[in-house]
């Protein structure tokens, strides 16, 4: 266990140092961003650990519950726009409670004529058929109507104009929403199926929130989002940050914008050292015991009266749930919801890569992941172009060579991830904080 401890004690030093490098070399505004992206997919790679880690489970939709909790952000924070609303807001409101309806019916149906199985069926269909014409016919003129306000500037509902905060719980359980109906139907796949129907209900979800432009504008993204910290701009007219700025010769736009991002950081990592808190509670307790031994052996789990399927859906809920909540803070972050940003690289196999290199099983591991593959993903491209820049000394300023080489500095980031990733599972097969098993130390 001192070895385990002294190991986590190195790697997040040698973390932390390389941070304050950033903060020497290059700027300590720069230094605060990258801690803060650092932050968000640290909590990411929690919730992807939560699912695999704990309970083996191989969830390549990343990207579509980080996304809900994106749209969480407009649906809380963004001001209801009165116009659309007129237009046809309560038409798209009627339309869902009419296929709530049709959903509500099939099921009580379903249930009074189970016995005749075909009859059942029929009966469930010709309602299905029914309700979804009639909700069509509601649904759609309410949104073209919606969508023809103003579209430059707003097509859409808008929100509720709450404190973007409130978004942070409510992305988490939107995405939770979105596991249990997901993990109903794809949860007895095998792992390989399982992957492959989560990725491409990631895809599904992203796709509807690109085209559906009465509920996030699309392609044309929503602007603006509230923040819960300060405006720079505010700050530079404040007479105590001016005095304060004064006092101490700080340049006063450099220290605003360090102010803002110390404000995010410490929300972010309130909500960081939160979740991992609660995971390292669960991981410890007799629940996160049977979740392992139902991931090393679910054949030996289930005959001891486990239920399996329950728990994998509870687990995947769970996780979700955290991505969730990590998407709403990055969109917080951003300042704006971008439906064409949400990529399988970014938002799937970095937060897989940052799980892998930190150590799965291991809530410490999953959060130096975070950290540091994200460093590594910001600073590839820059230390990339110094690299070339120096290979190059001998050839001329205009060189094709050395011109092409500079151009394809940004290519460094999918290199080095690949070569950190080879490296760990060269030297370091279970992570570089691994799973710790029954008190033993772990090499």
């Amino acid at each position: 266990m001192t070895y385990t401890r002294n190991r986590k004690i190195f790697l997040f030093g040698v973390m932390a140092f390389l941070l304050i490098m950033v903060g020497v070399l290059q700027s300590w505004s720069l230094s605060l961003t990258i801690i803060n992206l650092c932050i968000i997919s640290a909590v990411m790679a929690l919730g992807v650990n939560i699912q695999w880690g704990y309970a083996g489970l191989f969830n390549a939709g990343v990207m579509g519950f980080a996304a809900l909790g994106g749209l969480a952000t407009i649906i809380i924070a963004m001001p209801p726009v009165p116009e659309t609303w007129q237009a046809g807001g309560m038409g798209v409101i009627f339309a869902g409670v009419v296929a709530a309806a049709t959903v509500l019916i099939c099921v009580f149906a379903y249930r009074k004529l189970k016995p005749n199985r075909l009859y059942a069926n029929l009966t469930v269909a010709a309602i299905a058929v029914i309700g979804f014409f009639t909700t069509r016919a509601i649904f759609e003129p309410a949104v073209t109507a919606i969508e023809l306000v103003q579209p430059a500037k707003t097509g859409y509902l808008g929100g509720l104009g709450l404190p973007v905060i409130v978004a942070w719980p409510v992305g988490g359980l939107l995405a939770a929403g979105a596991a249990f109906i997901v993990g109903r139907v794809a949860l007895g796949l095998r792992s390989d199926y399982l992957a492959i129907a989560t990725l491409g209900i990631s895809e599904i979800i992203v796709a509807i929130l690109k085209n559906e432009d009465w509920l996030t504008r699309g392609v044309k993204n929503v602007n603006g989002l509230p923040r819960p910290t300060p405006y720079e701009v505010d700050l530079q007219n404040a007479a105590w940050f001016i005095e304060f700025t004064t006092n101490w010769g700080f340049d006063i736009q450099e220290a605003s914008s360090i102010f803002v991002k110390l404000c995010y950081m410490g929300l972010f990592l309130a909500v960081l050292l939160f979740v991992l808190f609660l995971s390292e509670r669960a991981l410890k307790s007799p629940w996160g015991r049977m979740m392992r031994a139902i991931r090393d052996n679910e054949t030996a789990a289930e005959a001891m009266g486990k239920d399996v399927k329950g728990r994998h859906l509870q687990v995947f809920i769970l996780g979700s749930a955290v991505i969730g909540v990590a998407g709403a803070m990055l969109t917080t972050l951003d300042g704006q919801f971008t439906p064409t940003s949400y990529q399988p690289l970014r938002f799937t196999f970095l937060i897989w890569v940052m799980v892998i290199v930190g150590g799965s099983g291991n809530n410490f591991g999953a959060v130096l992941g975070g950290f540091l593959v994200w460093f590594a993903w910001i600073e590839a491209e820059p230390v990339g172009a110094l690299l070339i820049d120096f290979i190059t000394l001998g050839l001329a300023e205009d060189s094709p060579l050395r011109l092409h080489l500079l151009d394809s500095a940004i290519y460094m980031r999918p290199i080095t991830m690949g070569l950190v990733l080879l490296l760990v599972l060269r030297f370091s097969p279970r992570g570089l904080i691994p799973e710790e098993t029954g008190g033993a130390r772990t090499r």
